[in-house]
């Protein structure tokens, strides 16, 4: 079974969903549905939603799951919730601060590169 298309193949618009059956008893229902938000997601962003749902949502664990880096994972799951156009409030300084001793912990203890700690601090 193919997974469903969101998005039409010519044009890149949204499709909508006309008509359901039944595969038991032929049911068929017509009318006007929508997907979910996750429909819009790629391959590669449902699979890492289940791996971090899976890890339940701990960064280290994914990061061993995946044989990734933090950045990485930080990364994956900004373009998921970007992908899902979800509205995540800005960090205010004192968050911002924490996170910035987070990285410099992380290059201390060798778990990122100086490069990817200097593009995290940006």
């Amino acid at each position: 079974m193919y997974k469903v298309l969101s998005k039409c193949p010519v044009c890149n618009h949204s499709l909508k969903i006309i008509k359901l059956k039944c595969n038991k008893c032929n049911t068929v229902i017509e009318n006007e549905f929508m997907f979910s938000k996750f429909e819009s997601l790629s391959k590669d962003q449902l699979n890492f939603i289940e791996v971090f749902l899976k890890c339940r949502g701990s960064i280290k664990d994914v990061e061993k799951e995946l044989g990734v880096s933090y950045p990485t994972v930080r990364g994956k799951l900004d373009d998921v919730v970007e992908s899902l156009n979800l509205n995540v409030p800005k960090e205010d300084e004192f968050v911002k601060t924490s996170s910035n001793n987070e990285i410099l912990d992380m290059l201390e203890n060798g778990k990122i590169t100086a490069e990817e700690a200097m593009n995290l601090l940006k």
